[in-house]
């Protein structure tokens, strides 16, 4: 056998990200810099302009691999036969590669709210209500800041240990993230990589965004988005929740979702485009997704369909999400999107009594409840119980809890 057919063939592979020149026009949605290519693993050059993915997934889904294309093409060749397989003695095990670990005095750094993102947030909020401390928002989520004010979203595990950080860049003014800039999105390990301050090997292991607000709030229900930026206003509006970002569609994991075991959950999936397939469209993405983490870690888990009911088709090509839709409810109806607030402290107990006793005098259901368009209880009797406690303690939102209760008591007597 000649030395040329000895040559190991090497699989294609998708281009790495090296700023704005590295994406090219989708062929289908037609978006700038959004379309990564599909390169042939032993020339190094592109397959076809035509061959590669969207970034979109959501809005847009394009994806033609090259396995389909040299099928579609046999003219072009394509797939080489691989070489006779070696059969080589069994090694023994190795022992699992140790997760990587980014010094805590990296995030401690950054700790900033100088970001285009926190500026979003500061003109977004300050309409609804001047009592919204943005710095608080910032500390209780570490969000950190580079020089040229991009946002930083650490991912902190539940145990406090700090994994990696997305650092990615917004329109100060209209809160939508910059997709055609250089660097528009990086990871705070490739950087310190880049700068031989961890090892190219550092075996990352992502987690949930706010993932470490799990052990402060154990009662808490957990919503989880899959924009960041998406957790962050939700946790807003709706503190009565502990809010996790997934990082995007494929970012909802049976793996990462090990820290959700026994909780109560709500997904909130982006909408799709409607003439995506069924299977490639974010809800049922998601659907599925909960059904094997119900399964695996015996979680009460529903998957939101308040964007998949009240969304128009114009909606549903742009991939609104909950925050999208709380902003422009914020903006038409802002009587009907509140921020909780903490009610006079000698009408506290006295409403709590009174709530207690009622809930005490009824069998809740076992089934999950909806008490608005946009809120499930999944677990009435738990919910009850350590709404309950949160306020007698006076270390939560007492507000939230006692409006949540107050819904739930007319919803039962309707």
């Amino acid at each position: 056998m000649n030395k040329k057919m000895m040559k190991m063939y090497k699989q294609p592979y998708l281009r790495p990200y090296t700023g704005k020149e590295s994406r090219t026009v989708c062929p289908q949605c037609k978006k700038s810099n959004s379309f990564t290519l599909y390169l042939d693993g032993n020339t190094g050059q592109p397959i076809s302009p035509i061959v590669g993915i969207c970034n979109h997934a959501n809005s847009c889904g394009y994806h033609y691999p090259p396995k389909q294309y040299f099928i579609d093409n046999p003219q072009r060749g394509g797939f080489e036969p691989r070489p006779t397989r070696v059969i080589q003695r069994p090694q023994p095990p190795q022992p699992p590669k140790p997760m990587g670990l980014i010094p805590v005095e990296y995030l401690d750094r950054t700790q900033s709210t100088d970001s285009n993102f926190v500026y979003f947030l500061t003109g977004l909020f300050k309409s609804l209500d001047n009592s919204i401390s943005i710095e608080e928002l910032c500390r209780t989520y570490k969000l950190g800041a580079t020089k040229d004010k991009r946002v930083i979203f650490w991912q902190i595990d539940i145990n406090g240990n700090v994994r990696t950080g997305k650092i990615m860049q917004y329109n100060p003014t209209t809160g939508k993230r910059v997709h055609n800039a250089s660097g528009a999105i990086d990871w705070i390990h490739n950087t310190l990589k880049r700068a031989d301050k961890l090892p190219d090997d550092y075996n990352l292991k992502q987690c949930y965004f706010g993932e470490h607000l799990l052990n402060e709030q154990p009662d808490k229900i957990v919503a989880i988005t899959e924009a960041e930026k998406t957790a962050v206003i939700g946790s807003v509006l709706y503190p009565q929740l502990i809010w996790l970002g997934a990082g995007g569609v494929a970012g909802l994991t049976v793996e990462k979702s090990k820290v959700l075991k026994d909780r109560s959950v709500i997904l909130y999936p982006d909408l799709s485009k409607s003439e995506l397939p069924k299977e490639e469209q974010a809800f049922e993405i998601w659907t599925k997704r909960a059904n094997e983490i119900r399964q695996r870690y015996g979680c009460k888990i529903v998957v939101s369909d308040i964007l998949e009911k009240n969304a128009t088709d114009e909606e549903k090509r742009n991939g609104l999400d909950i925050a999208d839709y709380l902003i422009k409810q914020m903006k038409q109806v802002p009587d009907q999107v509140k921020v909780f607030q903490q009610p006079p402290q000698q009408d506290i107990n006295n409403t709590a009594d009174e709530l207690e006793r009622f809930f005490a005098s009824i069998k809740l259901p076992d089934e999950p409840i909806d008490i608005t368009p946009s809120y499930t209880i999944c677990e009435p009797d738990r919910y009850v119980k350590g709404a309950i406690r949160a306020i007698r303690s006076g270390k939560y939102n007492t507000g939230a809890f006692l409006e949540r209760l107050q819904q739930l008591r007319e919803t039962m007597l309707n």
